[in-house]
């Protein structure tokens, strides 16, 4: 016992100094006050200042000078001493024209005066720096050239001209430090985005003539091998079909490497859900390895010559088996919501992922199942499902039942499906029309060439779904189905230099149409209905439709629908934000007339951010016919 509590002295005593240590320092932090610059980095002691300092110049380097100049680093130091004060001061001059460097001006005229101020109230002594920068430097002469083995391949000429017309350091213009290494550091990414992986600059000048106020700046790319891609192997799967799944990835063998088909790859992967984490390597690029010189690194990328076929590794992290995934939401459109999704990554005897859902929703509860198998030899993919919901179809309420068996093909900008589709719907509600069934045999076809799948700020979209089927309850009648939708986004504009931003025009149509006899009793479900969040905003969620006899909204034979939105970056004061604004127009119609389609219209203004999941959209949106104001919310996008 006694042995086992001699450490205790020196353990207290280690508390000790421990906590004095924390105190003291605490009283450091406290001791210490900001200086009103705005930058937290600066906090300075209690007291005078060791002098005023007053920068005096032009106002395009006011603002760099008075941000980054040293002095301002010692001016709240209360033992300086007059002879570092000395030494500061003349190390002034040098500081200055490094500064001043970076903005082109490399003949600047520099004087610093000292005052002493015994009986001010602010500081002992006074420092004024006067800059006069000089002529700006211009540049004279500016060359982009190429070396190595595809310095000459006819295979990369179009790129490697397009980066020499696209150089921005044009002769006459102004030289900068900051325009001279984002010149430099934007070619190189050209290259490395397309063919060339390893490229590299082999050579960079900017010669600068102080006297004459002039530059020649060159660079050499070396592009290194021209690479296709090879064979997608994965590496890390235990529990998956990994021939099945590189067959999702989709990454075309034989192709050009492109950064941009790189990452789109890797989206499918982590997109598919059977994986937690990826990661896309080039397995036959040359790596550095602990201890290797970069002469090495260069001998390697020479003796691969100027065409290489490189398999692409997919590194990856399994996701579980099985998982539960639950949700709390609201929407604009039907209100708050509770979910319960179910993921079964391989369902024993069948191999197929299954997802499935319950979803709690005041306006639209539902619950449903899919099943989907991985592609085959000729990349089309089985599934299977079953949907049971509630939801409102403009005045009424219609319990539904669907079941879906098809095929379908995903490829690299195009999908392409086929099913065999049973519905059965019955409305309920007064005048609501009979409970009735239908089979429908489908065919989709989605084309999406957008700049980006989660949030795009250029391209259009198309798709289109025809159907023939024939109602199976109350009476059998044949009947066709045929939806269709559009979007496009153009770019508008002035281009934003320092945000790559620019307004956009965003375009959409979409429209359906049924064709039967007129007394056919099709399920609601397949019927039309517009507005809410995705739709016609300023109207309710499914509010625009047919009228019944006796006045209720009810869905519609007939869809058309467009809508035309200007989106813009927000400025506050010069400074371009993460949001921005929107202004629009929708208008649609919904009947069982084609020629008796009644239009209603909303306008409306919002906000966006583009968010790591996608866009966030906010909007307020007036409908001109039913004069109210709704608020639309929505995340994400999807087409």
């Amino acid at each position: 016992m006694v042995s086992a509590q001699q450490p205790a002295p020196r353990a207290t005593s280690a508390a000790l100094l421990i906590s004095t240590a924390l105190i003291l320092s605490g009283c450091s932090m406290f001791s210490k006050k900001d200086d009103g610059s705005g930058d937290p980095a600066v906090a300075v002691q209690t007291g005078k200042p060791a002098f005023t300092l007053e920068v005096q110049a032009p106002e395009e380097v006011h603002e760099l000078l008075e941000k980054h100049l040293e002095l301002k680093r010692f001016q709240y130091q209360p033992d300086l001493q007059r002879r570092e004060l000395t030494r500061l001061l003349g190390a002034t001059d040098a500081n200055v024209r490094d500064l001043l460097g970076t903005l082109g001006y490399f003949s600047p005229t520099v004087t610093v005066e000292v005052k002493e101020t015994p009986d001010a109230k602010e500081a002992p002594r006074q420092v004024t720096v006067n800059v006069e920068p000089g002529p700006e430097t211009l540049i004279k002469q500016s060359e982009v050239r190429f070396s190595g083995v595809s310095a000459d391949a006819p295979d990369g000429l179009a790129q490697r001209e397009a980066i020499q017309r696209g150089w921005p350091l044009k002769t006459g213009e102004r030289f900068t430090q900051s325009a001279w290494s984002g010149a430099k550091s934007g070619g190189l990414k050209e290259l490395q985005a397309r063919r060339y992986p390893t490229a590299r600059i082999d050579t960079s000048l900017a010669d600068v003539d102080a006297d004459t106020n002039e530059a020649k700046v060159s660079v050499t790319y070396d592009p290194g091998a021209a690479y296709t891609f090879g064979p997608l192997v994965i590496d890390g799967t235990e529990r998956y079909d990994a021939v099945g799944l590189a067959r999702i990835a989709r990454l075309p063998e034989g192709q050009v490497y492109d950064q941009s088909v790189m990452l789109d790859t890797q989206q499918r992967l982590v997109s598919s859900g059977y994986f937690d984490s990826v990661f896309l390597t080039l397995a036959d690029t040359p790596q550095a390895a602990p201890g290797d010189s970069e002469q090495k690194v260069d001998d390697a990328r020479a003796a691969q010559g100027s065409e290489v076929t490189s398999p692409v590794t997919a590194k990856v992290r399994e996701a579980k088996l099985q998982k539960w995934v639950f949700g709390v939401g609201i929407s604009t459109d039907t209100g708050p919501r509770l979910s319960v999704d179910h993921i079964h990554n391989r369902v024993p005897g069948l191999g197929w992922r299954a997802v499935s859902k319950i979803q709690l929703d005041r306006k639209n509860p539902l619950i449903s199942t899919q099943l989907t198998a991985l592609p085959g030899e000729d990349y089309w993919r089985n599934f299977v499902g079953a949907k049971f919901e509630r939801e409102p179809v403009g005045d009424f309420d219609v319990n539904s039942a669907q079941l879906r068996a098809g095929r379908t093909k995903s490829e690299e900008h195009i999908d392409r499906t086929y099913y065999l589709q049973y519905d059965w719907a019955k409305t309920q509600g007064a005048g609501a029309p009979p409970a009735s069934s239908s089979l429908l045999a489908n065919y989709g076809w989605t084309g999406r060439y957008f700049d980006n799948v989660l949030s795009p700020r250029s391209g259009y979209g198309f798709a289109w779904e025809a159907g023939l089927g024939t109602t199976l309850t109350p009476q059998r009648t044949p009947f066709t189905r045929l939806t269709g939708r559009w979007l496009t986004l153009m770019a508008i504009g002035k281009l934003d230099e320092e945000t790559q931003r620019r307004s956009r025009l965003q375009l959409r149509a979409w429209g359906g149409a049924i064709t039967a006899k007129k007394d056919a009793d099709l399920p609601m479900t397949l019927m039309f209905l517009a507005g809410g969040d995705n739709s016609i905003r300023g109207y309710g969620y499914q509010s625009i439709g047919a009228k019944t006899n006796n006045g209720k909204v009810i869905g519609g034979r007939y869809l058309a629908a467009g809508s035309v939105e200007w989106q813009r970056p927000i400025s506050i004061r010069g400074n371009t934000q993460d949001f921005e604004q929107a202004v629009f127009v929708d208008a649609g119609a919904v009947g069982d007339d084609a020629n008796k389609l009644y239009a209603r219209v909303g306008v409306g203004t919002g906000i966006r951010w583009r968010s790591p999941v996608g866009p966030l959209q906010a909007d307020i949106a007036y409908g001109l016919q039913e004069q109210q104001l709704r608020l639309h919310l929505r995340l994400g996008f999807t087409f």
